[in-house]
């Protein structure tokens, strides 16, 4: 009978239009005037208690700042101590370490492809350099440029005579 009746209550707290639903109800004519004033009594009761509860903890969180002052605590080493420990708690779990492993193992793979793309290169350049293409392409640029010394040589030359 009681599991019964503790499905019958919820134990979630109100939510949207549950508080609204019971803020706009009028429990006021169900109570004996002795209840109402017993209820008004307990709410000015709970009211002392919260302004007390408040006081109390600002004065403790006063207190909690200067014994950090003290200690020469201050929020940026809080923020550094802070981040160091979930890094540190980040890097320990599971997650992380394989995903560290995998992208490690990955990165020495494309490194090795890189590599082997480089000497694949440089050996395709050194082939084409050793081509008869290659060969009869540098001989022209070569006399090309022995060409153009030899008349701007000559230009220079000539101009310095007419001087």
């Amino acid at each position: 009978m009681e599991a019964q009746a503790q499905g019958l209550l919820e134990t979630e707290p109100l939510r949207g239009r549950d508080e609204d639903a019971v803020a706009s109800a009028d429990f006021s004519s169900m109570l004996s005037d002795e209840e109402r004033e017993e209820l008004k009594a307990e709410l000015v009761q709970l009211e002392d208690e919260i302004t007390t509860l408040r006081q109390v903890l600002s004065a403790k969180e006063r207190h909690l700042v200067e014994i950090k002052q003290k200690l020469g605590m201050n929020l940026m080493n809080e923020l550094k101590q802070n981040f160091s420990k979930s890094w540190h708690d980040m890097q320990t779990t599971t997650a992380y370490k394989k995903t560290h492993e995998t992208l490690s193992h990955a990165g020495q793979k494309a490194t090795a492809a890189f590599s082997n793309v480089g000497t694949a290169i440089s050996k395709k350049f050194g082939d084409m350099r050793n081509s008869p293409t290659f060969k009869s392409f540098e001989e022209r640029v070569e006399t090309t440029v022995t060409s153009l010394k030899v008349f701007f040589r000559r230009r220079s030359y000539e101009e310095a005579k007419e001087e």
